[in-house]
């Protein structure tokens, strides 16, 4: 919200409360209560009315202080709350000079108690300094302030010279948060514009700390954009909390958020693979379906998962969970073939009940909807005709939806594209009570939740796994999550990365994306560089809207190309599936910035068209028509993996590249596990395991399969000029007797 008329005034209503003092404080070991009036107290007549503000410090865990506001604490606390682990650590305290200093780990809050003023420090240093407020917008004065509309509570959190700001969720914009208003509101709206899918209230930034406003509501960000030094954050009502994190770095963020919020799960090893849809309003039967899947083996390219959109199901039943009988008579003997071939079956979903569908009666009649406040279900005609909203707050809706869904498991479906979950009405009611406009951007949480922990029970914690297009704070649980609907040319491409980037920089570990672009149909030459980089993204799906994205329908040479990077990836499936163990276990994304990966490089700070996958792997998708790839190798030494070209970095490079490669770079002093297996993506890594070493000096590298540690293999250079090395191999407990992997020098 923005309440200031540039620097000086507010806005034409607009009154701002902030603490001028600390009256009052109550200190235990793990919390710390302040009493702050917003006017100064001079005497005992200054306490006789005005507003005050309670403030309350914790901390969950070390490095992280969560401050809690409230002007009026009478009002009803109203559900939902995101799920965290708020497990009250102590505190540390001490008053001295009229301050009193409040610490968790290596970072603290220190409060003027004369004025009020608070700022964030690690040990000497300056983090960021503190207004917070209580504003109203239409404020007439004590008297007349009974209604307690237009209230909200807000804080400003300063930036510092060079400061840049990283997350917020999935966001299309600039990569570089500074000087964009951003509203956390999810939204239905493609790739190409200010909404989002995704909107995650949690920012970091190059200083090292990052916030998280614990708000399922609406959050109103000003990031450098009114006050352009400033972080404004604001939410209706009369409190606020948010939690710090300090790092030091950015990873050590993201490992302290997700601590709080949630790791992502780790996604079984065959998801990696490669996807192929039915595309979304296309016409197809089942002949369509097998002559596709038997069209990508032939020509040699191995397929992990075939994906059902929409039309699966009769057109106006969407969702009703059930196979359109008319171009689907069996079903069952149907994914059999499929799974012979040795390729898993997604369907898609959504959590939206059409009339004319048969579940639409029953979940009427049973009372599993969203209802108006007349009772009434909500209904209305955007997306499907007469469509109704499952709720999921009620105990039974859930157990019934799922059981929708293992109609579907028990004829073999292996996952699910849980889709939509974005435009959820506010004036409607919940089953259980919950606040509807909390409930906006939660709603996908619940939705999500319910799918994934179905699978974790029907398939097993290993296989469990969605493909989502909404989320919130949280949702990283429950991976993985594509980037929505693109259109087909460059630009798109260009923006699908940013929201994937941005997404990463929020807690989220796994992303994916339409390759070739979502609507309309795009030219050979783009769905070929498209495939190059969705074929270098954690995981990889070829989809669209109202047209087939096999590759032969664009020329002979797409096929050449999606079939040598698909298996391409397959060949780096052992190095891809431990870096997405490492994220599983600390937070730290798959594909990720390269101002995460290289945060002290400067030249880093604002690259959102590379990427890094993994630790090791830095990717340059081609944007042009020219073939020009443009991009940043950061200072280091690195090894091309397709020409094995050696080069110094520090320096922007320009090639043109054919589409057979992609600008793909292995840091030196890397141990990279690969395998010369390229057939499909559920292998055994233990009897395909290569180890290439990169320019070794002191390097280990961590295999892992079924999510625990195969190998440790440490290497260590002893003598440079003869090429000699120490190294060890250190077993797991899964590891057979004579398992050796061979090791490549390179």
């Amino acid at each position: 919200m923005d309440f200031k008329n540039g620097a000086w005034i507010l806005e034409e209503g607009v009154a701002a409360f902030e603490p001028k003092q600390i009256y009052e404080k109550h200190i235990t070991k793990t919390e710390v209560t302040l009493i702050a009036p917003t006017t100064k107290i001079l005497d005992k007549g200054g306490t006789l009315g005005g507003i005050l503000l309670t403030i309350k410090i914790t901390s969950p865990s070390d490095g992280v202080l969560r401050l809690q506001s409230f002007h009026h604490m009478g009002l009803k606390d109203r559900d939902p709350k995101f799920e965290l682990d708020t497990e009250e650590k102590e505190l540390e305290t001490e008053e001295k000079d009229g301050c009193l200093t409040i610490k968790s780990g290596n970072i603290s809050l220190v409060i003027n108690e004369e004025n009020g003023e608070m700022k964030y420090m690690r040990g000497d240093t300056l983090l960021t300094k503190s207004n917070l407020a209580f504003v109203k917008e239409d404020f007439r004065g004590m008297p007349y302030d009974t209604t307690g509309r237009g209230s909200h509570m807000a804080e400003q959190l300063s930036l510092g010279v060079g400061e840049l700001v990283y997350g917020l969720g999935e966001r299309f914009g600039a990569f570089v948060k500074n000087g964009q208003h951003i509203d956390i509101w999810n939204k239905d709206g493609g790739t190409s514009s200010d909404q989002s899918y995704k909107n995650i209230p949690f920012y970091m930034t190059n200083k090292g700390y990052g916030v998280f406003v614990n708000e399922p509501d609406r959050v109103d960000f000003e990031v450098a954009s009114n006050q352009v030094s400033k972080v404004v954050f604001s939410v209706e009502g009369e409190s606020l909390d948010y939690f710090i994190f300090d790092g030091p770095t950015m990873k050590d963020v993201l490992v302290k958020y997700t601590d709080l919020t949630g790791k992502p799960a780790l996604p079984p090893q065959w998801s990696f693979g490669l996807w192929l849809s039915t595309s979304f309003t296309t016409d197809y039967d089942e002949k369509t379906v097998m002559s596709f899947i038997d069209g990508m083996l032939d020509r040699g390219i191995p397929l992990s998962v075939f994906h059902f959109d929409c039309c699966w199901m009769k057109e106006f039943h969407w969702t009703d969970f059930t196979f359109d009988e008319k171009t689907f008579p069996d079903p069952k003997g149907l994914i059999k073939r499929i799974h012979d071939k040795g390729i898993r079956v997604c369907v898609w979903i959504n959590p939206y009940i059409a009339q004319a569908s048969d579940a639409f009666k029953e979940g009427m009649e049973k009372g599993y909807f969203l209802t108006r406040e007349n009772g009434d279900v909500w209904q209305w005609d955007m997306w499907q005709p007469g469509m109704a909203i499952v709720d999921f707050t009620n105990p039974d809706a859930w157990t019934w939806y799922q059981g929708k869904l293992k109609t579907l498991t028990d004829m073999g479906v292996d996952c699910f594209k849980t889709d939509f979950g974005e435009r959820i009405p506010t004036d409607c009611v919940y089953h259980n009570g919950n606040d509807p406009k909390k409930m906006h951007n939660y709603y996908t949480y619940l939705y999500n939740k319910c799918v994934y922990e179905f699978l974790q029970k029907e398939k097993g914690e290993e296989n469990a796994l969605v493909f989502a297009r909404s989320a919130t704070a949280g949702g990283q649980k429950f991976p993985v999550h594509w980037g929505g609907d693109c259109w087909s040319d460059y630009e798109p491409m260009e923006q699908s990365l940013r929201g994937g980037l941005s997404l990463t920089s929020s807690g989220f570990g796994f992303w994916s994306h339409d390759i070739g672009g979502f609507e309309q149909t795009s030219t050979a030459d783009v769905y070929k560089r498209w495939a190059a980089f969705g074929l270098c993204s954690s995981h990889s799906r070829l989809h669209g809207s109202s047209s087939y994205r096999v590759p032969w329908l664009y020329d002979e040479e797409a096929v050449e190309v999606v079939r040598e990077f698909t298996r391409r990836k397959l060949s780096l499936l052992p190095y891809l599936y431990s870096e997405a163990v490492k994220c599983h276990k600390t937070g730290i994304p798959v594909m990720r910035s390269m101002a995460l990966e290289f945060p002290e490089d400067r030249n880093c700070a604002y690259l959102d068209k590379q990427f890094m996958l993994g630790e090791s792997i830095l990717v340059a998708p081609v944007f042009r028509e020219d073939s020009v790839a443009e991009y940043y190798l950061p200072k280091g030494k690195w090894i091309n993996l397709f020409t094995g070209e050696r080069r110094e970095g520090g320096d922007w490079l320009t090639e043109k590249v054919d589409y057979h490669t992609i600008p793909m770079w292995i840091k030196s002093n890397t141990i990279l596990a690969t395998s010369n297996y390229t057939e499909d993506a559920d292998f055994d890594f233990e009897k395909e395991l290569e180890l290439v070493a990169y320019d070794v000096t002191d390097a280990k590298c961590d295999v892992y399969k079924n999510g625990e540690l195969l190998v440790t293999y440490e290497m260590k250079l002893t003598d440079e000029k003869k090429g000699e090395y120490e190294y060890r191999f250190i077993y797991g407990k899964q590891v057979h007797e004579d398992f050796k992997p061979n090791v490549v020098v390179f």
